[in-house]
């Protein structure tokens, strides 16, 4: 028995300015053994493709009109276990942040359009050298930069300031 499709429109979540991502990943959690995620979007989702494939789903993308997006997420038979164990024996990404120098580069990304904060911060600290740091400040806390850091070896750490914004500085791994 095949079942049905979970569906996920996340249009809203960010017509309003939020952040979809934990409606994401709490639909993934929900998911039943072989069941597939279908996320409407405004846009192509690219960085979520990453996140969810690390969790053991393939990404099947189409345009549906208007710049929106459908993606289907489908579990990957035998990965999706696997996935989650290798995430969750990962080391502590923030570790020794007191020996870390000073940052070479300072982005204000605040007032991008998703996935553009993001983009531009992976750019900035791909041009770093080994050790070096970069210090973003950006509209959202940003989740699905977490995961781009920890797959590609780089540290971080932020916080949200007074002002509302969040504020990351990474080393480049």
């Amino acid at each position: 028995m095949t079942q049905s499709d979970y569906e996920l429109d996340v249009r809203p979540i960010l017509a309003q300015g939020g952040e979809p991502f934990g409606a994401v990943m709490e639909a993934v959690a929900t998911l039943a053994p072989g069941q597939n995620l279908c996320l409407l979007a405004p846009f192509k989702p690219v960085p979520l493709f990453h996140v969810l494939g690390q969790r053991g789903f393939e990404p099947t993308a189409r345009e549906i009109g208007n710049g929106d997006w459908e993606v289907i997420f489908r579990p990957i038979a035998g990965r999706q276990d696997s996935a989650v164990a290798e995430r969750d024996s990962a080391t502590d990404r923030t570790s020794d942040i007191e020996t870390w120098p000073e940052s070479v580069v300072e982005l204000d990304n605040r007032g991008l359009e998703p996935p553009e904060p993001m983009v531009r911060t992976l750019e900035g600290v791909e041009a770093l050298s080994p050790g070096e740091t970069l210090a973003a400040l950006l509209p959202r806390e940003p989740v699905f930069l977490f995961e781009e850091l920890e797959r590609r070896g780089h540290l971080w750490r932020g916080a949200f300031e007074p002002e509302g914004h969040y504020r990351v500085v990474i080393r480049r791994g």
